[in-house]
């Protein structure tokens, strides 16, 4: 699978978290965004890796040693997807694909 461009140089910070070994021509290149952060980072992962482990390495990178990771969903495509435990592949992951990672619930603004 080719790298889409934008995803591994449009305003991603760091270097590129990578979800367990990925290797070989099938590693995904995914984007994981925190809507309350405003940030994004690059994720490398394999179609067989699961969501939440996406989740967690996202949140590790964006706030490390966040507490309650359950209190944050994961979107893709705009549809929280409520079983973290599935495949990439089985969540519709393409290679190029942005997950959106959010408070599960509205938070005030003070």
């Amino acid at each position: 699978m080719s790298a889409i461009p934008w995803v591994n140089q449009l305003r991603t910070r760091g270097a590129v978290v990578a979800v367990g070994a990925p290797s070989g021509d099938d590693v995904l290149h995914l984007r994981v965004q925190m809507a309350t952060a405003w940030d994004a980072i690059r994720v490398d992962a394999m179609p067989s890796d699961s969501v939440r482990a996406v989740k967690l390495n996202a949140l590790e990178a964006f706030a490390p040693g966040a507490l309650f990771p359950d209190e944050f969903t994961i979107k893709l495509r705009g549809h929280e997807i409520l079983d973290e435990t599935m495949s990439l592949a089985d969540a519709g992951a393409i290679d190029g694909s942005i997950f959106l990672v959010a408070h599960r619930y509205r938070r005030p603004v003070r």
